[in-house]
């Protein structure tokens, strides 16, 4: 019969846990300096360009598009004149 040898396995086995943990400690360790970093990167960073103004009277690309296509739709006889005045006025509302 073979002589265990318990102190030895346990030794092997703590030792491991023991380097695997200090690893761990060291990769959080790194992250939360990348982390602090990141935080003043973005702390000194400077601010976003105000947004565009709006195009005078209130009207923008999408709607100047709008009521083109609106427009046509109404020379084609598509819409009606009350149909085209109500969507006009939705858009320009």
């Amino acid at each position: 019969m073979r002589r265990r040898r318990p102190l030895l396995r346990a030794a092997a086995v703590g030792g491991g846990a023991y380097m695997a943990g200090k690893a761990g400690a060291r990769s959080g360790a790194r992250q939360a300096e990348a982390e602090s970093q990141q935080y003043d990167q973005q702390q000194y960073a400077a601010p976003p360009p105000p947004p565009a103004p709006p195009a005078p009277g209130g009207l923008n690309e999408n709607t100047m598009e709008q009521l083109k296509q609106l427009g046509q739709l109404h020379e084609q006889g598509v819409l009606t004149d009350e149909e085209f005045a109500q969507q006009k006025a939705k858009l320009l509302g």
